[in-house]
């Protein structure tokens, strides 16, 4: 079976997904936990060719959040030398666009990135909450994600904010013509998974799967990284890459 990389979303640094990658490997999928490029640029093309450099190809690609969205890219960017595509709470356009409405408005991105330029270490806390919104445990998981929060450069967080809305992984998407499963969640405070959302994005897959994970929000990757871990892992088995 090839392996899994993954790369983690904005802000919370790599330590969430961690639980993840572990119930994954002790299913016997080789899954390796990638860092995000530490850059200044606000150009997502400067973004994926660090990433291009830097991870193995002929390896399946993944993500939560931002990660997800740079491994969609970076799968249609490889073509065949990616094996195939997972993301977690990830859509095709983090802000909302001409032709595709369901995602984050422009307003409260530009409110959300303005906070993040004046109070980093305070953006990042609310941000934390917002993630584990619609969790089951959404107050001790908000404080475990605020507990697990790196120190980072403020020129970088803000450079992965201007990369998270420039992403248009619309054509990406349609593009990538191996495997791809997306799991959405239900309570998500930050990428919508309402039933016009998960339409839109399975509509865009050559041949994929959306699914709807319930009673759970932006951080499922923290809350249910056994679960996840199973529909993972078997996706890939029914994918034939074993």
């Amino acid at each position: 079976m090839h392996r899994l990389i993954l790369l983690p979303g904005w802000g919370l640094g790599p330590a969430a997904l961690q639980p993840l990658v572990d119930a994954l490997n002790g299913l016997g999928l080789p899954t390796e936990l990638a860092e995000l490029p530490a850059l200044t640029s606000s150009d997502p093309e400067a973004w994926l060719d660090e990433l291009d450099a830097r991870l193995p190809a002929d390896c399946w690609l993944g993500g939560w959040s931002l990660g997800g969205m740079l491994a969609a890219a970076l799968a249609a960017r490889r073509g065949a030398r990616c094996r195939g595509l997972l993301t977690l709470a990830s859509n095709a356009c983090f802000v909302a666009r001409a032709g595709w409405p369901s995602a984050m408005d422009e307003e409260t991105f530009a409110a959300f990135r303005a906070g993040c330029a004046s109070d980093a270490a305070a953006t990042l806390k609310r941000f934390a909450m917002l993630c584990a919104q619609g969790c089951l445990d959404a107050r001790a998981l908000g404080r475990q994600l605020q507990q697990g929060l790196p120190a980072q450069d403020a020129a970088q967080l803000l450079a992965g904010l201007d990369v998270l809305a420039a992403l248009d992984n619309r054509a990406a998407l349609a593009s990538f013509a191996g495997p791809q499963l997306h799991l959405l969640a239900e309570g998500d405070a930050l990428v919508p998974s309402a039933a016009a959302a998960t339409a839109a994005l399975l509509a865009l897959l050559p041949a994929g799967e959306v699914d709807v994970l319930e009673g759970s929000g932006h951080a499922l990757v923290l809350e249910q990284p056994q679960a996840l871990a199973a529909l993972l892992a078997e996706f890939i088995r029914e994918a034939g890459d074993d």
